[in-house]
């Protein structure tokens, strides 16, 4: 993937193109949503720019990057007539599934990596069949 993410600190909201290449990707919009996906960068940044978001607001405990990513989702999900999400939901609808999906692949990696396996990635025609 290809992309900027958006992080907010004790410094204030970050922007950054590489540094993240650990990180999991989680989709947030369904493919079929054009409209969305081609407003979703610009609705970020000006949500971005907000009081809120000023690095003297930051709180480790209550008002963080969890705050943060959670806030924007809930101004999307109203300015579309939907109700916003909690944590507790939000945590398990998007969060939870996808760590656990990376938690059983690395586990996977480790045992294998420890097993005297390698693990050669497939030459890109024998990906594309």
């Amino acid at each position: 993937f290809a992309g900027v993410v958006y992080n907010y600190d004790q410094e204030g909201v970050h922007r950054a193109g590489s540094g993240w290449e650990q990180c999991i990707s989680i989709p947030l919009v369904q493919p079929d949503m054009w409209e969305l996906l081609q407003q979703w960068d610009n609705l970020l940044e000006e949500f971005s720019l907000e009081e809120a978001w000023l690095p003297h607001r930051y709180q480790e405990q209550q008002h963080n990057c969890y705050t943060f990513a959670l806030a924007f989702v809930n101004r999307v999900r109203r300015a579309r007539g939907r109700g916003a999400l909690s944590k507790a939901q939000f945590t398990e609808r998007f969060l939870l599934p996808r760590t656990r999906e990376a938690s059983r692949y690395l586990t996977l990696h480790q045992q294998l990596a420890h097993r005297d396996f390698y693990i050669v990635p497939l030459a890109e025609q024998e990906q594309d069949s």
